[in-house]
């Protein structure tokens, strides 16, 4: 049991330390760094049991948590939930984080439900700048499902920014892409694709004017697993034996290195991005990544993550697969203050929506 205790601890703190290891050279340190949550429970229960069975050996496990503290506050937060105003303070900015999952636009033939309460949501919380991921939307037909100035309007804000790449073209009115909305005056738009030159590999950012200063907001979606069905499936009912379990678990695996490497380098580009930004920024997006991965801390190297700072809990943002997913984040420049944090739960597309409130720091 000893010998169990100390590998949980060192496969601990391997995961919460992945961001040490370059995905190109030890891609596999990912896997545990999107299971630590799950072997942190295994410490406890070591720790819980060395308690009343030998007490000194508590050491193995306290040693760990104490080594790895740093690194355990953007994996889990122990703090009450606070309540979120919804009414905004007249200083406050509000950020609403949100992959919409297409507005579901596949839905709407039916009846358009699902996104009316979307567009409920989003008024209700009244963001002064959105930021939204998996964007179906035509800027140049005004009887398309997703017609985005209907967007604009209807949800009160001034001007946007769409991102989208031919190559992945919903059909032939709607464009998939990546979208920031904003009710302050966007000074210049810009965006950024390497190659493949895919959704994955193009990024967006925009200078927006509020008040006397000037912002630059970003806003990306980093390369996703693309699960199919049958690895869903197999990943709800997972088994170890049988040559179809073997190959699904290998075809998982070789997604899971795919997606590391992928957004490893996406992630450094966007960094080069960042440090070249002559104003104060806010970065936000789907990370398709947990805390304590090397995206999450190249990108977020030297800025505030808004659930670090008031967020509870687990904050998980994805809602499939697994209750510890937390991988849409919005990290801060240092001349803000984080006032609120809001993981909305609401199952309108496979993701929760984040609000957060800043302030910019007085000079």
């Amino acid at each position: 049991m000893i010998v169990l205790n100390i590998i949980a601890s060192l496969l601990f703190l391997a995961g919460c330390y992945a961001y040490l290891f370059p995905p190109e050279k030890y891609w596999f340190v990912g896997l545990l760094a999107i299971g630590a949550l799950y072997v942190l429970l295994i410490l406890l229960l070591f720790l819980g049991m060395w308690l009343f069975v030998k007490p000194r050996l508590c050491w193995i496990s306290i040693l760990t948590l104490a080594i790895a503290w740093k690194p355990v506050q953007h994996l889990f937060q122990f703090r009450t939930p606070g309540n979120f105003e919804i009414s905004k303070a007249p200083a406050h900015l509000r950020i609403m984080n949100w992959n919409v999952e297409h507005f579901e636009i596949g839905k709407q033939k039916n009846g358009g439900v699902e996104k009316q309460m979307m567009l409920e949501l989003i008024r209700k919380y009244q963001p002064d700048i959105a930021f939204f991921q998996e964007m179906v939307g035509s800027e140049t037909n005004p009887d398309a499902i997703n017609y985005i100035p209907f967007f604009r309007d209807t949800l009160g804000f001034s001007d946007y920014h769409f991102t989208y790449n031919n190559k992945l073209d919903y059909d032939d009115d709607h464009h998939f892409g990546i979208i920031i909305f904003s009710k302050y005056p966007i000074l210049s738009k810009k965006d950024i694709s390497y190659a493949p030159n895919d959704y994955n590999s193009t990024f967006q950012y925009a200078d927006i004017q509020v008040g006397n200063d000037t912002l630059r907001v970003f806003n990306l979606h980093l390369q996703s697993l693309k699960l199919d069905k049958r690895n869903r499936h197999y990943l709800q009912q997972p088994g170890i034996t049988g040559e179809e379990n073997i190959r699904n678990s290998k075809n998982i695996i070789a997604k899971l290195k795919r997606g590391f490497l992928r957004r490893a380098q996406q992630s450094e580009r966007i960094r080069q991005a960042i440090d070249a930004s002559p104003y104060p920024v806010i970065v936000c997006g789907d990370f398709n990544d947990v805390p304590n991965s090397y995206a999450y801390h190249t990108i977020g190297e030297n800025l505030r993550n808004a659930f670090a700072a008031k967020g509870s809990g687990i904050g998980r943002t994805y809602a499939g697969i697994s209750p510890t997913l937390r991988i849409d984040h919005v990290f801060a420049d240092q001349a803000f203050h984080i006032r609120q944090y809001k993981r909305i739960k609401k199952e309108l597309s496979d993701h929760f929506p984040v609000v957060v409130d800043l302030e910019i720091k007085k000079q």
